[in-house]
């Protein structure tokens, strides 16, 4: 590739990146410092807090996000792909040696992948609401409109969702740009006015705040956090454009933007204090507020669909890594990979989000509720990129325990200064956290003492083998879905218990999701030839992957095992949970996963079986 032909493939990757990685954080803006100053813990308005506040922003920006995400994090990507799930793969993988320590690491790795749906929740009803309330200063006859308007705008959001997001993506960028673009030039303006704001860059302003009242500094940082709300998107979003064009991105126009945007914002409210009203919007000229509105309703309405493309990834990673049971997942791209739609994680996304607009009515009341989750998941990111760092770079202790206790210290103070925030508003993301977690960790559960169970009643397939020689044969190929294991799948079992006949050909396949995002084609298959005309055939994915079995069939042919579909015929068994006298989990849960197992979307559909050519055989199993 020609120095040209990079530039261009560079200078797309950043124009998506724009686009897509920094809507959350890009938003921040709209709300964060009039909460911190007006919210429901109000800051006195003043030089001295001003200055403190400006410059505890800016420092945690750079510690939290610059530093953490982009430059540390960036590095624990798996096979390029970052995010809860990945990193959790990653450290589940550099583990796996140690029992213990992995159980603690999917524990954490899971509750931060629970607070993301928590998370996902809130950033489209506050981004849109705090966009859409700038209409009131353009006239407080738009006041009872508010609540209506943001509620078109998502629903029209969460409705296109089953058409993908293609063409509005490739508005995206641009738009983010235009849009952080603005950030800079209004802040630079108000700056100019009142250069002296950008002595709060010295971080001898934030000590000072945090140590002249320390109980007033503690209440404020939960709303400060606002600020590198979206700055964990860096690193989850990494897999689709790449380390490199995000860390330009980021520190060459996103970050310039932001911080000049809030220091702008601490100008005016020197000189005007009034300001607070709504100091992002009123750094805009008169005459530019309604182009201003439709500008960020725009901003808000792309970071509100980076989270709902996040949970639709998150919610795929959690089915192929055993989480969640089957669901549906439909591929709106035949071009783009990553674009899909989950419609069940999109309807309950989209009733929690009317929910909480209409229950707390103003993106002020919101920012009670915004906080938690976003600083439990950045805590647990630390705890696991500190494994990462020894057990797999091998750092020296000497430089990871001052780095991981800076930070770690840090990520707790924000996480314990959101806490507070639970009775206003934090019990929902925390709630949320909670409920998303006891599903994930239900169903991971249950499947493996349903897995242990079939296991037990498994039949050795060399038994099997060695009693058919006078068991009749019909024309084709039987392919039986099988559960990790070297048994006899309970499909076969009850073939040659019932119907007392084999095919010409019997194919015993399991899928086997692996701890890295992607499988290469030369590793997508493991073929056995058991004798008898019998083939165990392991087909691997990656948890960033749809499993479809008969494209993975195809491959065969090019290890000498050819298939013909229209002669083939796929057993799939059916189980059917009951409980047990004894069984392996408490009674509810045990009745939560016989819910999810039996709303899981059909094996035969999951795995993009043709329907006519699937025979269901159900069996009963106690767990």
């Amino acid at each position: 590739m020609s120095g040209p032909q990079i530039k261009q493939k560079l200078s797309t990757l950043m124009l998506g990146a724009i686009g897509v990685v920094y809507g959350d954080i890009g938003t921040s803006p709209l709300y964060a410092i009039q909460t911190t100053f007006a919210g429901s813990h109000p800051l006195p308005l003043g030089e001295a807090n001003i200055y403190g506040v400006l410059s505890l922003m800016f420092w945690t920006i750079m510690l939290l996000v610059s530093l953490k995400y982009v430059v540390i994090m960036m590095r624990a990507d798996n096979r390029g792909e970052g995010g809860s799930m990945a990193l959790l793969a990653l450290v589940g993988e550099i583990t796996s040696q140690y029992p213990k320590i992995k159980w603690f690491i999917t524990i954490l790795g899971v509750f931060a992948a629970a607070l993301f749906y928590g998370d996902g929740m809130i950033t489209p009803a506050i981004s849109v609401l705090s966009a859409v309330e700038g209409l009131d200063l353009v006239s407080h006859e738009f006041k009872s409109y508010i609540i209506p308007i943001t509620l078109v705008v998502l629903t029209g959001l969460f409705f296109i969702q089953k058409r993908g997001t293609s063409v509005v993506g490739i508005a995206f960028g641009p738009i983010m740009v235009i849009w952080f673009a603005s950030l800079g030039v209004l802040g630079t303006i108000s700056i100019a006015q009142n250069p002296q704001v950008l002595w709060a860059l010295n971080p001898t302003y934030a000590f000072h705040f945090l140590t002249t009242d320390p109980m007033l500094a503690f209440l404020a940082m939960g709303t400060i956090v606002l600020a590198i709300t979206g700055g964990e998107a860096l690193y989850a979003d990494m897999g689709h454009f790449g380390k490199y064009p995000i860390r330009l991105t980021w520190f060459y126009f996103v970050l310039p933007a932001l911080v000049l945007n809030y220091f702008g914002q601490g100008a005016l409210l020197m000189h005007d204090p009034k300001a607070i009203e709504n100091p992002f919007y009123l750094l805009a000229p008169g005459w530019a507020l309604i182009p201003m509105v439709l500008l960020a309703t725009c901003a808000t309405v792309i970071a509100s669909q980076a989270v709902i493309s996040g949970a639709f990834s998150v919610a795929r990673q959690a089915v192929q890594m055993g989480f969640l049971p089957r669901m549906e997942v439909c591929q709106t791209s035949d071009k783009a990979q990553g674009q899909i739609y989950v419609p069940l994680t999109n309807w309950t996304l989209y009733l929690a989000v009317v929910f909480l607009v209409l229950a707390f009515q103003s993106s002020s009341n919101l920012a009670a509720a915004y906080g938690i989750a976003v600083t439990g998941t950045m805590t647990i990111d630390t705890i696991l990129s500190a494994f990462v760092m020894i057990l797999l770079w091998r750092w020296p202790l000497a430089v990871i325990i001052p780095l991981i206790t800076v930070i770690l210290t840090t990520d707790l103070t924000y996480f314990a200064a959101n806490a507070i925030k639970i009775p206003q508003g934090g019990w929902f993301p925390l709630g949320i956290g909670v409920i998303s977690f006891i599903v994930l960790t239900t169903w991971q559960r249950g499947r493996k003492l349903l897995f242990a169970e079939i296991e037990r009643q498994s039949v050795p397939i060399e038994a099997v083998l060695s009693g058919i020689d006078d068991v009749n044969r019909v024309k084709g190929t039987a392919v039986f879905l099988s559960n990790v294991g070297e048994g006899a799948p309970s499909a076969l079992l009850h073939n040659l218990k019932h119907n007392q006949i084999l095919h010409e050909r019997n194919i015993l396949l399991t899928i086997i999701v692996e701890d890295k995002p992607y499988v290469t084609t030369g590793n997508r298959l493991l073929i056995d030839n058991l004798g008898k005309s019998f083939f165990r055939v392991r087909v691997f994915y990656g948890f960033m992957e749809e499993p479809d079995i008969p494209a993975a069939l195809t491959l065969c042919a090019s290890r000498g095992l050819p298939f013909d579909l229209m002669s083939t015929s796929f057993f799939v068994s059916r189980a059917m949970i009951v409980s047990s006298p004894h069984p392996g989990m408490m009674k509810w849960r045990e009745r939560l996963f016989m819910a999810l197992n039996r709303n899981a979307q059909h094996a035969a559909d999951f795995f993009k079986i043709p329907s006519n050519r699937v025979i269901e055989m159900g069996t009963r199993i106690e767990i």
